[in-house]
């Protein structure tokens, strides 16, 4: 298992994401953001997002430009969904490193959240 750090279940992976370096830790984030829009849209990685790293609408708004989002593509969809480009979920990233001090955590917490899509993927 070794460098993909998958595991056997969400505890597991959890410890492993531990030791991992920040920035592995920030390219699987934005993969998995990528991977997740494609097939199950990009609602369900907003969502899912702002749920692991605790942001609300304002507060993902800022982490979104922060990491380089245009915030003009900010937008909500016809059920009032916010939403952004999947080509620019990786900002997310960046965003939360630069306005947040525990982006580490959260972005552990969002990765073992969707434990279950990135065994599927």
């Amino acid at each position: 298992m070794g460098a993909s750090a998958l595991s056997a279940d969400p505890e597991e992976y959890r410890a492993r994401l531990a030791d991992q370096p920040d920035d592995q830790l920030d390219v699987w984030a934005a993969e998995l953001m990528r991977d997740v829009a494609k097939r199950r849209g990009v609602v369900r990685v907003v969502d899912g997002f702002r749920r692991s790293a605790r942001l609300s609408e304002a507060e993902f708004e800022h982490v979104f430009a922060s990491g380089g989002g245009a915030p003009a593509t900010l937008g909500r969809d016809a059920a009032g969904n916010l939403i952004v480009p999947t080509i620019s979920l990786f900002a997310l990233v960046p965003g939360l490193r630069a306005r947040t001090t525990d982006s580490r955590a959260r972005l552990t917490d969002f990765l073992v959240a969707h434990f279950d899509e990135l065994v599927y993927v």
